[in-house]
C-alpha cells in the first residue's frame, strides 16, 4: 500500500468468528490487497490450487498448514503481519470452530482490538455470541464488526440493517459498543480495502479505514510495576531475579517489594554480561536479571512490584471463565492455577453462576459444562499475589489446568480476601507489660536441620530447662503438629510451604502472648524460612542445627533414610529433596561435634540473652532470663 507508516508500533488484533463465516478468507483478502504478502506468494498458491483442481481461495494464504486445507477449518492461533498508510498489524488469527476455543484464549488475549466476522446470510449463530462474549471477559473493548458475504443477500441494504442490529443489540448487552459494522465481500474485495460499488447505501469506513481509527492502548510502561520471577540465580556474591516484566517499568535505585510476602530490597543493578554497558532502567516487555542492595529469599513465582503499589494478597479469589474441558467443573474440584510464572492448588469452592451467552441472564449452577461461561470462587491455601483484571489486565489474567491440560481460562473479577471489612483490634495489654510480668519477652527459636541432626531432641531439652526457671515456652515440633493442625499436607514443596507458613502464624500468636516458642521442623527451603521470619518479625531467631548429611544417616532414629535409600519414601530432604543451607543463622549448633549436653547448654544461653524484657518507656530496666 503506498505511503508513509506514521505509527511504527504494532497494533494487536484478533479475528473472530463462526468457522464458516468467512474469516480465513477476509484475513487473506487484507493481506493480499494491503500488498501485505511476500512477493509471488499469491501466484504461487494460485498455481498449487490449479494443480490441485480446486478454484483459488483466498483463505489459503492463511491455512497453511496441510491439515487446514484438507479439512477446510483453521485449527491454530498464528501471527500474521499486515500494514496500511497508518500503521503495522498483527492479527492474531485466533480459530472459530467450537473444539478450538482454547486456541482463542491464548489468541485473543493478546489483542487491543477485534474484528469480529459475521456472515450476512446466517446471521448471528451461538458461536458468534460465545466469542464476543470472550472478548468481554478479556478486556478487548475496541470492536469492529465485519458482515461478510453482502454478495450472498445481494447486497440487500435492509438484510444488513437486520444482521447488523442483531450484533450490536448483543454486543451493547455485555458493554461492547462496535467502532463499525462493515458490510463487505471478502471474496471480492468490496469494502475490505477499497470502497464497493454495489453497495452505495452504505457511507462508512471500509475495514482498513475503522482499523485505522482505532486507538492503542496506553504502553503497559505507564502501569504499575509487575515483574514475574521467572528464576533467582547466584551471580558471584550475590543472588539475581530474572524474569520478565509485564507492565510498568524498574530503575537502578527503585525500592522494590515482593508478594507474596513484605520482602523489600532495592535495586543495585541491572546486570549485563559480555561487557555490555549496564543498563539504568528497564521497561514493560524486557526480560530483566536484578540484583538488590540485600538477599532477598524468594522463589519462582513471586511478582516484583512497587514497594507502595503491589498487588493484593488472597486466598480467594472469584474469577470469570471459559470452562474448556470435557469434564464439567464441580465444586470440591482441586486444580492449578496458573498465572504470570506462579502455580497454586486451588479448590473450587462455588460455582456462582454459568452464563448463559444467549440471553445473558446469570443462573445459578451446580456444575460449569464443557464450553460453558460461569463465574466461580476458588481457595487456595497459599496466597495468591494477583490482580484484577479490571486493575491490571496483562496480570489479572490467567488458565486454569486439570491433570497437565489446560481446562479453563479466566480474568480475576475480585478478591474477596481483601474486600471483607477486617480491622485489627489493638489489646489492651502491651508486649513489653507482658514481658514484665513474665520476666522474659516473648519470641520464636526457629531449629530447622536436616532429619536426624537433633532439633526435636534439643527442643525437649530447651523447654524442661526453661519450664525450672519459670518460663512460659511451648515446642511447635514439626510431626506433632503435622498429626492435628496439618494433617491435611503432604511433603511437596507447596504443602511444605503451607506446612511452614501454618506453624509460624501459630507461633506468632503464641509469640504474642509472651510465650517462648520452640519451633522444631526441618523447613528446608530459604524462602519458606525467610517466609516464617517475615510473619513472625523481630522475635524470630534462627537456629540452624547443623549435623552432617552422614552423621543424620548414621543416627537415623525414624529409620526414614533407609527408606528413602530404598526408594520407600518420595520428596525426602536430604536424600531425594534439597535442603538449603542456613547462610547467617542466629545460632549454628553442629550436633555432629557437640555432645548433646554442650549444644543444650549453648541454646539455653542464646536463649537467655535473646529474650530480654525490654522496659516501657520511662519504665524499670530489662529482666534477663538468668536472672
Amino acid at each position: 500500500m503506498p505511503g508513509t507508516i506514521t505509527d511504527k508500533r504494532a497494533f494487536p488484533i484478533v479475528v473472530v468468528g463462526h468457522v464458516d463465516h468467512g474469516k480465513s478468507t477476509l484475513v487473506g483478502r487484507l493481506l493480499h490487497d494491503t500488498g501485505s504478502l511476500p512477493d509471488g506468494k499469491a501466484e504461487q498458491l494460485r498455481a498449487q490450487s490449479a494443480k490441485r483442481g480446486l478454484d483459488f481461495e483466498f483463505s489459503f494464504l492463511l491455512d497453511s498448514l496441510q491439515v487446514e486445507r484438507d479439512q477446510g477449518i483453521t485449527v491454530d492461533a498464528a501471527q500474521i503481519w499486515f500494514h496500511t498508510a497508518r500503521r503495522r498489524y498483527v492479527i492474531i488469527d485466533a480459530p472459530g470452530h467450537l473444539e478450538f476455543l482454547r486456541n482463542m484464549v491464548t489468541g485473543a488475549s493478546a489483542a487491543e482490538a477485534a474484528v469480529l466476522v459475521v456472515d450476512a446470510k446466517a446471521g448471528v449463530s451461538e458461536q458468534t455470541r460465545r466469542h464476543g462474549y470472550l472478548l468481554g471477559i478479556l478486556g478487548v473493548r475496541q470492536v469492529v464488526v465485519a458482515v461478510n458475504k453482502i454478495d450472498l443477500i445481494e447486497h440487500d441494504e435492509a438484510r444488513f440493517t437486520a444482521v447488523a442490529q442483531a450484533v450490536l443489540d448483543y454486543l451493547a448487552g455485555i458493554g461492547i459498543i462496535p467502532a463499525a459494522i462493515v458490510p463487505l465481500s471478502a471474496r471480492h474485495g468490496e469494502n475490505v480495502v477499497e470502497r464497493g460499488t454495489r453497495s452505495p447505501w452504505y457511507a462508512g469506513p471500509t475495514l482498513v479505514e475503522a482499523l485505522d481509527a482505532l486507538t492503542p492502548r496506553p504502553p503497559a510502561s505507564h502501569g504499575p510495576l509487575r515483574l514475574p520471577v521467572q528464576d533467582v540465580y547466584r551471580l558471584q556474591d550475590r543472588r539475581v531475579i530474572v524474569g520478565r516484566i509485564e507492565s510498568g517499568r524498574v530503575a537502578v535505585g527503585d525500592a522494590v517489594r515482593f508478594v507474596p510476602g513484605s520482602q523489600t530490597a532495592r535495586v543495585a543493578a541491572i546486570e549485563t554480561w559480555n561487557d555490555l554497558v549496564p543498563a539504568t532502567t528497564a521497561v514493560t516487555g524486557q526480560s530483566v536479571a536484578l540484583s538488590f542492595d540485600r538477599d532477598v529469599f524468594i522463589e519462582r513465582g513471586a511478582v516484583a512490584s512497587a514497594a507502595d503499589n503491589a498487588p493484593p494478597e488472597s486466598h480467594v479469589v472469584t474469577v470469570q471463565l471459559f470452562w474448556l474441558d470435557r469434564q464439567p467443573l464441580v465444586p470440591g474440584d482441586r486444580l492449578s492455577l496458573r498465572y504470570g510464572t506462579a502455580e497454586h492448588r486451588v479448590t473450587v469452592e462455588a460455582i456462582e453462576a454459568v452464563i448463559d451467552v444467549e440471553s445473558l441472564i446469570a443462573a445459578p449452577a451446580l456444575a460449569l459444562p464443557q464450553n460453558a461461561v460461569g463465574r466461580a470462587r476458588l481457595t487456595s491455601v497459599r496466597p495468591l499475589a494477583i490482580d484484577s483484571f479490571a486493575d491490571s489486565p496483562r496480570t489479572g489474567r490467567g488458565v486454569l489446568v486439570r491433570e497437565h491440560r489446560i481446562a479453563g481460562g479466566f480474568v480475576v473479577e475480585e478478591l474477596p480476601g481483601q474486600s471483607r471489612n477486617l480491622t485489627s483490634v489493638d489489646a489492651p495489654v502491651t508486649p513489653a507489660e507482658r514481658a514484665l510480668r513474665n520476666g522474659h519477652a516473648g519470641g520464636v527459636l526457629w531449629l530447622t536441620g536436616l532429619s536426624g541432626a537433633g532439633k526435636s531432641t534439643l527442643a525437649m531439652r530447651l523447654l524442661r530447662a526453661l519450664t525450672d526457671r519459670g518460663r512460659l515456652a511451648y515446642v511447635l515440633d514439626g510431626d506433632n503438629v503435622r498429626q492435628g493442625l496439618n494433617r491435611d499436607l503432604g511433603f511437596s514443596p507447596e504443602d511444605r510451604a503451607e506446612n511452614v507458613r501454618r506453624i509460624a502464624e501459630v507461633a506468632k500468636l503464641l509469640a504474642d502472648a509472651g510465650v517462648i516458642v520452640i519451633a522444631a521442623l526441618i523447613s528446608p527451603l530459604a524462602p519458606q524460612r525467610a517466609a516464617a521470619r517475615r510473619i513472625i518479625g523481630a522475635g524470630f531467631h534462627e537456629v540452624h542445627v547443623a549435623a552432617d548429611l552422614a552423621t543424620c544417616e548414621g543416627r537415623d532414629p525414624k529409620g526414614l533414610y533407609r527408606r528413602a535409600r530404598a526408594d520407600g519414601l518420595a520428596d525426602f530432604t536430604g536424600v531425594s529433596a534439597a535442603y538449603d543451607t542456613p547462610e547467617a543463622p542466629d545460632l549454628r549448633l553442629d550436633t555432629g561435634a557437640l555432645g548433646i549436653e554442650e549444644a543444650a547448654h549453648a541454646l539455653l544461653a542464646f536463649a537467655e540473652t535473646a529474650f530480654v524484657a525490654a522496659p516501657e518507656p520511662g519504665g524499670h530496666a530489662a529482666v534477663l532470663l538468668g536472672g
